[in-house]
């Protein structure tokens, strides 16, 4: 008997003493805005959308499955201001004119939805159809590694209706963003 209690009074103090850990359960991410298989990536894409082109444009594109796109729309009315689409505007008569687009992982599709493109003004078909300029954003889906004991999704800290708040977050470099002009 003597031989025994002390191995359980020491079985008892490590158990207390791993039970007793203070350490924080919560999860820890582990470098945001990285993973393994994707380099953030922007193009821009300068069309004017038309009947010809069925007002909207494709672009080519190769994506992984942990890759999303985001895709901004160049105010031309502010010099370096970009509007995350989809976005409505309300035009005069109360009608309504929108920008929307679908990707997969071979393209992403830009399109006109609302008021039928042909019935604007050639003031409104000047703002919102010549000559516009969309920025393609190619970012991780995935954005942090989550680590510990606890597992729970990590959601980025990015607000992606800020265009400036997205390039600093991903570390993107604005002065290689690719140019495509289809005009």
């Amino acid at each position: 008997m003597k031989k025994i209690l002390p191995l359980i009074l020491l079985a008892g103090v490590g158990f207390l003493t791993y039970s007793c850990d203070n350490s924080n359960d919560d999860p820890v991410v582990v470098n945001p805005g990285q993973d393994s298989d994707t380099l953030p990536e922007m193009k821009d894409v300068n069309v004017s959308l038309n009947s010809s082109n069925s007002y909207s444009h494709v672009e080519l594109l190769n994506l992984q499955n942990t890759d999303v796109v985001l895709v901004y729309r160049k105010d031309p009315n502010a010099s370096n201001a970009w509007q995350l689409i989809p976005k409505n505007y309300k035009l005069i008569n109360n009608r309504e004119f929108g920008y929307n687009f679908l990707f997969n992982r071979e393209k992403v599709e830009i399109y006109t939805e609302g008021e039928a493109p042909g019935t604007l003004s050639s003031s409104e078909a000047g703002t919102y159809l010549n000559n516009q300029t969309f920025r393609i954003v190619l970012v991780y889906a995935n954005a942090g590694k989550v680590v510990g004991k606890n597992t729970a999704k990590v959601k980025a800290d990015v607000d992606y209706n800020d265009y400036n708040a997205v390039v600093k977050y991903y570390n993107l470099d604005e002065s290689k963003v690719k140019t495509v002009n289809v005009n």
